[in-house]
């Protein structure tokens, strides 16, 4: 069941009708009822759609009635920035992946602003950067905090006269928060006053770990802002505006966030120039993937630390960071199999493997003999499960919980027209195989980007 959480004040006023204020996120709206045609969840959705382009797409207030006249076509078109920013379908309609997006929590920096758009784009002029830390959440102790910070600013090498500051709902900046979840700090772009600070919601759960919001994640996102970058429509980039955990202690600046950078301060001083992560492009012709599997109707294709959800019924293909799921697991899922007997997906890599957030289990409890380090592929059929190492597989039998005598066979001598090494399932370098189990033949082989709905 999906539903909309919103939390309005309403003044009501005869001259100038209804004034919603920034704070939703309390009324229980269920998705269902909104496309049934249901008035008040209708009302609630158009609230909660309102306020979200106002606050990030920079959709002009209505509170006059002669600032309404043409507001449905404005709504329609700041709707496809929006879509467009995010990579999903554009409709210019509030769809159930559209409102989905609006729900996740994020930054509170619009994410069309002009700031980055003016001439010589705001930035520091000194190289040497400091900061002051006005107050302390509660929920971790001081020497936590002042660790996540420092870890955040090295991120980004460093920054000025910036002060930090948790603070509740109206704060005194004009950007009030909004209580547990949805918009969880923002920044301002550089300039005097408040210009760098950072300010982060008290009432949010701030961590170190996975759990709710790790502090050190968004501060690092935050003090890009400081820094006077924007947000970035790069769903892998440290500037991306929704929250995603990654883990810290192995954390590197993304690409995407160093090209912005560095095109505000220049390159580094260094000879050799920094480097980081980049997202995988969805209809790279080059793209392989890591590992495939279904998930209840849907299909899941991993890759580096992302993966990409196909689902029947959504046009959009959505890519997201595998921690997103699956906080526990690493990046870099080498094989991945749904049982549906058991209602079980289990992800490998190396000689661990994961299932339901176990990780790790180890994989000689399958049977593989120790000289098996990694399994390449894996796929569930019928009662039987296929793992693929190297130029062969074995067969596990998901009942008796136990591998099939006569293992490991060659794969060229049972998969015919399968050439050399499986990478995920049934598919090689750039290409996909479909291979008929029953009629032992290879019945079609294409680009794997196909199944991401590229042409």
């Amino acid at each position: 069941m999906k539903y909309l959480f919103l939390c309005i004040n309403i003044n009501w006023s005869t001259d100038r009708g209804a004034l919603l204020s920034n704070r939703y996120c309390s009324f229980k709206v269920n998705l269902q009822f909104v496309t049934e045609g249901n008035f008040t969840a209708s009302f609630l959705m158009f609230v909660f759609v309102q306020h979200y382009l106002e606050n990030f797409y920079q959709l002009p207030t209505t509170r006059y009635r002669s600032e309404r006249k043409n507001s449905a076509n404005v709504i329609v078109e700041k709707l496809k920035e929006m879509q467009q920013f995010f990579g999903l379908n554009v409709t210019g309609k509030p769809n159930q992946e559209t409102l989905e997006m609006m729900q996740k929590p994020r930054c509170g920096v619009p994410d069309l602003d002009n700031f980055m758009l003016t001439p010589g784009n705001p930035k520091w002029k000194q190289a040497n950067l400091t900061y002051r830390i006005v107050n302390y959440t509660p929920q971790l102790s001081k020497a936590d905090v002042d660790t996540a910070i420092e870890k955040a600013f090295q991120v980004w090498s460093g920054l000025k006269a910036v002060m930090l500051n948790f603070a509740f709902s109206d704060h005194g900046d004009n950007s009030p928060f909004d209580g547990p979840n949805g918009i969880l700090a923002h920044a301002f772009q550089p300039g005097q006053g408040i210009g760098g600070d950072a300010h982060f919601d008290a009432e949010e759960t701030w961590t170190k770990t996975s759990k709710n919001y790790n502090l050190f994640l968004v501060a690092a996102h935050e003090f890009g802002h400081s820094l006077g970058l924007s947000h970035s429509s790069d769903p892998g980039a440290l500037m991306y505006p929704n929250y995603a955990f990654n883990e810290p202690s192995t954390y590197a600046l993304p690409q995407d966030d160093i090209n912005g950078i560095q095109a505000l301060y220049g390159p580094s001083n260094n000879p050799i120039q920094p480097t980081g992560p980049s997202t995988p492009r969805t209809c790279d012709p080059r793209l392989t993937f890591d590992a495939v599997t279904t998930l209840r109707g849907e299909m899941l294709f991993f890759k580096d630390k992302f993966f990409w959800r196909r689902h029947p019924q959504i046009p959009t293909v959505e890519l997201n960071f595998i921690s997103l799921f699956w906080p526990s697991l690493p990046t870099g899922i080498q094989a991945a199999y749904e049982d549906i007997d058991s209602d079980q997906v289990f992800l490998f890599k190396g000689k661990c493997y994961d299932i339901q957030q176990d990780y790790p289990k180890h994989i000689s409890n399958y049977g593989f003999p120790s000289s098996v380090q990694a399994i390449d592929g894996a796929v569930s059929y019928r009662t039987k499960t296929y793992f693929f190492v190297n130029n062969q597989f074995w067969r596990y039998d998901n009942q008796r919980q136990f591998m099939d005598p006569g293992y490991p066979k060659s794969i060229a001598s049972t998969f015919q027209g399968i050439e050399n090494r499986v990478d995920a399932v049934f598919q090689r370098n750039s290409k996909y195989y479909a291979f008929d189990l029953n009629n032992h033949r290879v019945t079609r082989v294409d680009r794997s980007v196909r199944w991401l709905n590229c042409r």
